[in-house]
C-alpha cells in the first residue's frame, strides 16, 4: 500500500489516527499503518470503500483515481413478470412483502408469491414498473400510509433527479424518498415529511432504484381548512359579534 495516500485521506478527512482507525475498524493499529508496522485489514479496506467511494486501487497502483464512479452503477431490476412476448407484467408488493424483498431481489421463485397484471395503458409501455405498498407517513402530504405507488425502472444511479421520488432498495429495507446526489459515492435520501432528518447512504448500499410515476388512494379525505383559514373564520365571527352588539347598545 502506499502509505503517504492513506495518510492523505485521513488528513483529508479531518481525522486523528485514532478516530480513523475507529472508523474503519483498525483503532488500535492506524498509527503502525502509518509507520509500515502494520497492514491495512481487509475489513478495514472495505469500509474505506464503502464509507467514502475511494478507489480500492487508489491506495495501491499510482495513477489510479482516488474515487470510484458510481454514477454507471446498474442499479436496474433483477427480476421481470413477462405478460406475453411484447409486455411485462407489473408486479406488487406490498407492506408484508416488502420485508423479504431486499433479501430475495434476484430470487425469481421468491416473486412467484406476488400478484402481477398487465395495465393496459400506454404511458406503461415500453419500460419496467413496479408497485410498491407505502409505510409510514415520512412522505406526507403527498403519499399516506397504504397507499400504492407504480414506479418505473432506474437503470443507472447517474439517471437519478432530485425532483422526483423514488423507491430505493437496500440491502436491508425499501425505502420511499427523494433522492439528493451527494460527492464521492454517496447519497441523502430525503423525506417530505420535515418531522424526518435527511440521512446518507453509500452507493454501494443500493440494489435497485424506482422512479414513483403515479399513485394510488383509497379513502380520499375531503381537504382541511388550514389553520391560517380557520383563524380567520373565528377572528370574522367574532367581529360580527362585536358589531352585532354594539348595533343593539
Amino acid at each position: 500500500m502506499i502509505i503517504e495516500r492513506f495518510i492523505t485521506l485521513r488528513k483529508e478527512l479531518g481525522l486523528t489516527q485514532d478516530s480513523f482507525g475507529q472508523l474503519i475498524g483498525d483503532a488500535k493499529t492506524t498509527a503502525d499503518i502509518e509507520r509500515e508496522k502494520s497492514e491495512l485489514s481487509a475489513s478495514g479496506l472495505m469500509r474505506i470503500v464503502k464509507e467514502f467511494g475511494i478507489n480500492p486501487l487508489w491506495l495501491y497502483e499510482e495513477n489510479q483515481p482516488q474515487y470510484l464512479d458510481y454514477s454507471s452503477k446498474d442499479c436496474s431490476p433483477k427480476v421481470i413478470s413477462l405478460a406475453n412476448e411484447e409486455s411485462e407484467n407489473i408486479i406488487l408488493v406490498n407492506a408484508k412483502a416488502a420485508a423479504g424483498y431486499p433479501q430475495n431481489v434476484a430470487d425469481t421463485s421468491w416473486y412467484k408469491q406476488l400478484p402481477a397484471f398487465e395495465f393496459p395503458i400506454p404511458q406503461f409501455k415500453n419500460s419496467t414498473y413496479r408497485g410498491f405498498q407505502i409505510e409510514g407517513d415520512s412522505m406526507l402530504p403527498n403519499l399516506r400510509a397504504n397507499d400504492w405507488v407504480l414506479a418505473r425502472a432506474v437503470e443507472k444511479l447517474s439517471h437519478i433527479n432530485s425532483n422526483k421520488i423514488y423507491v430505493v432498495v437496500l440491502f436491508d429495507s425499501i425505502m420511499v424518498k427523494k433522492i439528493n446526489v451527494l460527492e464521492n459515492g454517496l447519497y441523502e435520501l430525503v423525506s417530505i415529511n420535515p418531522d424526518y432528518e435527511p440521512y446518507k447512504i453509500s452507493a454501494l448500499q443500493i440494489q435497485e432504484v424506482w422512479e414513483v410515476s403515479s399513485r394510488i388512494s383509497f379513502g380520499i379525505e375531503e381537504p382541511q381548512e388550514s389553520k391560517l383559514l380557520l383563524q380567520l373564520k373565528e377572528s370574522m365571527n367574532t367581529l360580527k359579534r362585536q358589531l352585532e352588539e354594539a348595533t343593539l347598545n
